[in-house]
């Protein structure tokens, strides 16, 4: 006898009403119920409008950069974790800063800015850069041509305090906003290297750090494309073609997919010296002093590090990553940059995490 018939109970209407809902019920709560968080892009298309970009050869970079990003849009929309948004999806002018400012408004978890090259040379290959103050002279004249649109927008003497496109010391002597993505900055751009170099062959002009104006406008991690130079006639009409558009923004789209994925999963390899104190809880926040990064593994001894001891090393895509001064007190660990920053390492910037998760100082000071 089954449960209807031993308990009498009738199927009426009303009961049948109340087995449905009940059904919907443990159907619902059985279900595992994930809360997806939704990682938001920003592609930014290069120049535009009035501001054509290189002409190498004839053809057009605002042109170029807007349909690899757009079709870099196309590819990332189809996955259901990432939102894209564009700087411009026509061909219209855009301040620098604005394009920063669409970024840091929609609270971007990525910023992506594609460009084409150009040289006086026969010069080829494909480059990205992350937002540094120090470079050599020939990224150098690479930054002065992008950051050179300044001057094309309204009122960029007060936008800009000041700021000379054309003066190395503008260039190179701005304060660095973004030390605390920087490491992230550096995952993209190696993961983006890695498919133009591995996927499609393309000459491999490594990641690079420089002072472009429209990374300095955005407080998320950023990076800069250089698809390659329009100056060499085949490079170009590859870069100008649909098959070398789709393929690149293939390369990008991955990349930046992949990037995501790391951030989903939040692993991060850790290789922590053994002479630090075992005694630390997993959830403990701790502030460190991020002094070098790098695709070369350093034996961790003084002599490496200006004498500084008990470094801390780890790794995150192709870039170790070296700290010092590890503390849970933010005192002591401003301390530890000076002494670091005197030791040799002027540009060394202090970082937090929370286990093995890293977070923002600013975070780190309020859970402390």
């Amino acid at each position: 006898m089954n449960f209807l018939q031993n308990h009498k109970f009738m199927l009426k209407p009303q009961n049948l009403v109340f087995l449905t809902l009940l059904t919907v019920f443990f159907s619902f709560f059985s279900t595992p119920i994930f809360s997806q968080k939704i990682y938001t892009i920003v592609l930014d298309a290069g120049h535009g409008g009035k501001d054509p970009g290189n002409l190498g050869n004839g053809f057009k970079e605002k042109d170029i950069a807007l349909k690899t990003a757009l079709e870099v849009g196309r590819q990332l929309s189809k996955i259901d974790y990432i939102k894209v948004i564009y700087t411009r999806q026509e061909d219209f002018f855009i301040d620098l800063w604005k394009r920063g400012a669409i970024a840091n408004d929609a609270k971007a978890n990525l910023f992506v800015s594609i460009h084409c090259d150009s040289h006086t040379s026969n010069a080829y290959g494909a480059g990205t850069f992350v937002l540094g103050l120090k470079g050599n002279k020939k990224n150098f004249e690479i930054a002065k041509r992008e950051n050179a649109v300044v001057l094309l927008e309204d009122n960029y003497q007060e936008r800009y305090q000041g700021f000379d496109p054309n003066s190395a010391e503008s260039v190179i002597g701005l304060s660095l906003l973004q030390e605390e993505n920087l490491d992230k900055s550096l995952e993209i751009a190696s993961l983006v290297q890695q498919n133009f170099t591995i996927k499609l062959n393309r000459l491999d002009r490594k990641v690079k750090q420089d002072n472009f104006q429209v990374l300095r406008e955005t407080i998320m991690p950023s990076i800069l494309i250089e698809l390659g130079f329009l100056t060499n006639k085949s490079e170009g009409a590859y870069l100008n073609s649909e098959k070398g558009q789709s393929q690149m923004a293939k390369a990008i789209a991955d990349a930046i997919q992949d990037y995501i994925d790391h951030l989903r999963l939040n692993t991060v390899k850790q290789i922590k010296n053994t002479k630090i104190a075992k005694d630390k809880t997993s959830n403990e926040v701790l502030f460190k002093i991020q002094i070098a990064s790098g695709k070369n593994k350093i034996e961790l001894k003084p002599s490496n590090f200006y004498g500084l001891k008990d470094i801390e090393i780890s790794q995150t895509g192709d870039f170790f990553k070296y700290y010092y001064g590890s503390t849970s007190n933010y005192k002591d660990a401003k301390e530890s940059l000076l002494t670091a920053q005197k030791a040799g390492f002027p540009s060394a910037f202090m970082v937090a995490f929370k286990g093995d998760e890293k977070i923002s100082v600013s975070e780190a000071l309020k859970l402390n």
